[in-house]
């Protein structure tokens, strides 16, 4: 029989695609606001691997990724992505959204994304919310699956979460010395 057992906290890890760049530092103060600071942020890359966009928001994509300080507990994530649902609507221009925001979470064996759409592969969690099974990490790096997103299958991308992970292993044992010997009220 298998005994219940509380989740790992999480690395929250927002990802972030748009035509107009400065935009972001915009968003960015009211996600600080609600999930603290920001510890990592990745360089920018293209997001030319579809056109599915274009009439929405444009040509010439780009996406940036940031991580965040402060751990997340995994069963947050729904809620994180209707934040996330409702300042795309706040930034947006004559009903057309000017940014797309992709939520997630990492641990050690898997990178995990947000979505309102269900498929084959996704968990409903809550919300309208499904989770999304992104990358593995496995044999020392992060593998893909085959519904990987192209932009998170990408070397530069996997290199940028693995820098997260990285990250993330000094904040769990941080986090891990901050709650040792703290006691549930349950107990």
């Amino acid at each position: 029989m298998s005994h219940p057992q509380t989740p790992s906290p999480a690395k929250l890890v927002i990802g972030f695609f748009l035509h107009d760049r400065s935009l972001l530092r915009h968003v960015v103060e009211p996600l600080q606001a609600e999930f603290g600071p920001i510890d990592m942020i990745s360089p920018w890359f293209a997001f030319d691997y579809t056109d599915y966009y274009a009439a929405e928001m444009g040509t010439e994509l780009f996406r940036r990724v940031l991580a965040f300080k402060r751990l997340i507990d995994q069963q947050a994530l729904s809620g994180i992505k209707c934040i996330t649902n409702a300042l795309e609507k706040r930034f947006a221009e004559n009903g057309r959204r000017r940014l797309n925001i992709d939520p997630g979470y990492l641990l050690h064996e898997r990178f995990v994304l947000a979505t309102g759409k269900n498929y084959t592969h996704r968990i409903y969690i809550g919300q309208g919310i499904y989770a999304d099974l992104t990358l593995m990490f496995q044999k020392g790096a992060y593998q893909t699956l085959p519904w990987t997103y192209p932009d998170y299958a990408a070397p530069d991308m996997r290199a940028f979460l693995l820098r997260v992970r990285q990250k993330f292993g000094a904040d769990l044992a941080a986090h891990k010395r901050d709650h040792a010997g703290v006691k549930s009220d349950l107990s």
